[in-house]
């Protein structure tokens, strides 16, 4: 079994924001975090998601992965944001069993994101609950899942997509052995704040 887990940066990213001189409410409006979650990653009293460590990179303007390095300023001016492939972000399980490819915007973290998801053979990704009325819809594009949400386990087949709730343990199963993609997306409950994956 396999978890996905994000480092305490809470320190880092308060260091980021007070050296360019921001408040909480300011990079709330550059992140698309609200700002109540900035304080909670802030004090380490919440891990963010990965979409959410995004917007956050894309506020402070610092790369994705140098943001445990200090960060290093990047341009962000365009009209039309192009995230070439190599620059997608994506996060691996400690194992190199899972991939998540960050797709969607940083605007958008903590209230609706998805994923590009690809597990090796027999790999699992097991999740935490994320934040009261939060669900998953996951579209199985190649091979065969086994989609488990509390107590329930149900085998999901290329094209086919399950919707299930996350505000409880669940996880996402290959069951072949052959690697297997998805498409993951996360919509979380009312509050717009949940826990990572």
């Amino acid at each position: 079994m396999t978890e996905l887990s994000a480092p305490q940066i809470g320190p880092i990213i308060q260091r980021q924001r007070k050296a360019r001189g921001l408040t909480l409410q300011q990079l709330s409006g550059l992140s698309g975090v609200s700002k109540s979650m900035l304080s909670q990653i802030e004090r380490g009293q919440a891990n963010p998601t990965f979409a959410v460590l995004w917007g956050l990179t894309q506020g402070l303007k610092i790369d994705f992965a140098a943001l445990l390095q200090g960060g290093q300023a990047v341009p962000s001016d365009t009209t039309i944001e192009i995230v070439p492939s190599e620059h997608t972000p994506e996060i691996r399980s400690s194992d190199g069993s899972c991939r998540l490819r960050i797709l969607s915007p940083p605007s958008l973290a903590g209230t609706t994101e998805w994923y590009d998801v690809e597990i090796a053979g027999g790999g699992r990704l097991d999740s935490a609950p994320h934040a009261a009325g939060a669900c998953e819809h996951f579209t199985a594009l190649s091979g065969q899942f086994l989609i488990t949400s509390g107590a329930s386990t149900y085998p999901v087949k290329a094209g086919e997509t399950a919707r299930y709730p996350v505000d409880v343990p669940h996880s996402i199963s290959n069951a072949s052995q052959r690697p297997a993609r998805g498409l993951m997306v996360l919509l979380y409950g009312k509050t717009g704040q949940g826990r990572p994956a």
